[in-house]
């Protein structure tokens, strides 16, 4: 078996330690090398060649933004971003995705124990192993033509949709947000990322769409117009009281190692909207998400998945089109006239 070949930036030698320690456990991956800052990567990632490497945002020398731009231009590889659980980790981490890096992962702390953290990382590299990076042109723009919003629905209806993405899913969600139109139904979705990420994600799609897009509370009415992102670390279940909808935000042990889980949200939204439901399963690794598209297809809602093609990672996707659980299989381009279309 050839093992995933791993590189470890980070300034700090227990993160690095750790790490190390933590991913020699699974037999499919092997650490090649560590480096303190990016001018030592740069000689390991020529001589090692390594297929996956993770980078710290915040270094000394060199910060990590400045070293992935630079990377993404002249030796492209898939990047897992390590980041510090605060607000402004959570800005660079989305500056991080727009450069070109596939993931995420929050530094081990109070709210992500290291054996958390362990399952979730090795999952990522994984996943990041089977990504292909392009070289980035940052000159040339890309063709906005497709990205049209829809203006408005011919009427407002009291549909639910509810989304899940993992790796990849940042810019898939973008591509599908920003062209649902004002008086779309009510969005809930579920984003494989660490806390205090979701705020800034929610507020950069905010910024970026027609609709309101928000981190949702517990309790937090589903309203047409609006997108609710379930925080990170915490699952999000929809429920229903009379004819209003409304998300419950709990902790809760984690599903498919992660927590949002894309399953939790998927069956409760079968459980309390049944057919009034629209689901959309988009990029990501492993299969979280597939057995609740399922349960809300055979509950009478109307599912899409992305095709392999606009995948990031074909991994979520697969699972789902392998169960039956998907109507329709598209391309990311089309998922929002295709949403619109079943409403």
């Amino acid at each position: 078996m050839n093992k995933i070949k791993v590189l470890v930036v980070d300034d700090s030698a227990i993160v690095r330690k750790v790490f190390s320690e933590e991913l020699s456990k699974y037999p499919d991956i092997q650490v090649i090398g560590v480096a303190p800052d990016p001018y030592i990567a740069r000689e390991k990632i020529v001589n090692l060649k390594p297929d996956v490497i993770t980078l710290d945002i915040e270094m000394p020398r060199m910060d990590g933004l400045t070293f992935l731009r630079k990377l993404m231009k002249y030796y492209p590889i898939p990047a897992i971003i390590v980041s510090s659980l605060t607000p402004r980790g959570g800005k660079l981490t989305l500056e991080a995705m727009d450069i070109g890096a596939v993931d995420v992962i929050a530094k081990p702390s109070t709210a992500y124990s290291v054996g958390d953290m362990s399952a979730q990382l090795a999952d990522k590299i994984r996943a990041a192993s089977r990504v292909r990076i392009a070289k980035r042109d940052e000159s040339i723009q890309e063709d906005a033509s497709s990205s049209e919003p829809i203006r408005a629905l011919a009427q407002t209806s009291n549909k639910v949709i509810a989304i899940g993405a993992s790796t990849g899913g940042t810019e898939a969600l973008k591509n599908v947000l920003t062209k649902m139109p004002p008086n779309s139904p009510g969005i809930v979705i579920v984003q494989h990322m660490p806390a205090n990420f979701t705020t800034a994600f929610a507020a950069r799609l905010n910024d970026l769409s027609q609709i309101s897009v928000k981190e949702a509370q517990d309790n937090d009415s589903v309203t047409p117009g609006t997108a609710l992102l379930a925080p990170g670390n915490f699952h999000m279940i929809l429920r229903r009281s009379g004819a209003r909808y409304y998300v419950e935000v709990k902790t809760g042990p984690m599903v498919h190692h992660q927590r949002p889980a894309v399953d939790v949200l998927f069956k409760s939204t079968a459980k309390y909207a049944g057919a009034n439901a629209i689901g959309v399963i988009l990029t990501g690794m492993g299969s979280d998400g597939a057995e609740g598209l399922l349960e809300m297809k055979n509950a009478g809602a109307s599912t899409i998945a992305q095709d392999e093609q606009s995948c990031v990672v074909f991994g979520m996707p697969k699972e789902a089109i392998k169960l039956g659980a998907a109507d329709k299989v598209v391309s990311i381009e089309k998922i929002a006239s295709e949403i619109v279309k079943m409403v």
